[in-house]
């Protein structure tokens, strides 16, 4: 057993401190969202094809995915895409506390959508979860709308990624269950990334003229929050309950505030920070519940 399996919570902080600079680094772009979002999927893309394409077992799962997942696997990267264009949007608008910590509601809206679409069910408790997490990101809505229009609209972009992601997470609970994670989210991201390039051009904007930031900030992004971040907590599903990797991601608004106070000066309002504190005990409580009812 190595060194990591070994010690498996130093990952899950390298992952939680991923994840948590994405906003941050987004930040730094100059160049539109969605030509910041289309370089982070495009970088992944050429990082992950040497692994997918350079081993026989990949490449014949690849090459021979059914049309019907790999349609399926489309409409998940259409939906991520969307996530990454409106959530990089939402950081130009509002402070990276309100926006990380809206985003975070992903499970939510994954609970009703499941409940919607896939013929599930949400008991009265959880529906309760959800209604104090709508109430928590209704009162940072509120504190922002002092801030200005500017920062309601930054909440409310936010909102709509929180919702894009959770399509993206439930069109992939159907489409991964045949496909290896490699394989389903090179696809994903494969599409992903050709839709951001779409909103690129559709907007009248080109992927080159604004410095190096877009393409740096891109790779980082790639390396830090996606392969760094997301990909080390599917890792470390093997090792914890799914329950406590996702309330480990629920550090981030907190640690993304912390950066951002410190790097840009944005210190969270009182009302911030009761809404964001109902928010992630909203989820907590949620997933905690979850996470009972499968045991």
């Amino acid at each position: 057993m190595g060194y990591w399996e070994k010690h498996p919570m130093i990952m899950i902080v390298v992952g939680i401190m991923g994840i948590s600079l994405s906003a941050i680094f987004v930040k730094y772009s100059h160049a539109p969202s969605a030509v910041t979002a289309a370089y982070r999927l495009l970088w992944t893309v050429l990082l992950m094809s040497p692994v997918v394409w350079g081993y026989g077992e990949r490449r014949r799962e690849l090459l021979e995915t059914p049309k019907k997942t790999v349609a399926l696997c489309g409409c998940s990267g259409i939906f991520l895409a969307l996530h990454f264009f409106t959530w990089f949007e939402s950081l130009k608008h509002t402070t990276v506390a309100s926006s990380t910590t809206i985003v975070c509601t992903e499970v939510i809206w994954v609970a009703l959508g499941y409940c919607l679409f896939l013929k599930g069910k949400v008991t009265a408790k959880e529906a309760a979860a959800i209604a104090v997490t709508l109430g928590g990101s209704l009162l940072v809505a509120y504190s922002d709308s002092g801030a200005g229009e500017g920062h309601l609209y930054g909440d409310i972009l936010a909102f709509l990624a929180a919702v894009f992601v959770a399509g993206y997470t439930l069109i992939g609970q159907v489409a991964r269950t045949t496909l290896s994670t490699t394989t389903y989210t090179y696809i994903v991201y494969l599409f992903s990334a050709g839709v951001l390039v779409m909103l690129t051009v559709a907007q009248g904007y080109s992927l080159i003229g604004y410095g190096y930031s877009a393409a740096v900030v891109g790779l980082l992004l790639s390396v830090f929050s996606t392969i760094l971040g997301h990909s080390i907590f599917s890792w470390c599903l093997k090792f914890f309950s799914p329950a406590f990797v996702s309330a480990s991601k629920l550090c981030e608004p907190v640690v993304a505030a912390v950066f951002a106070a410190m790097l840009f000066g944005e210190i969270p309002e009182k009302l911030q920070v009761i809404g964001g504190a109902v928010i992630i005990g909203g989820v907590i409580y949620y997933s905690r519940m979850e996470e009972g009812g499968r045991g």
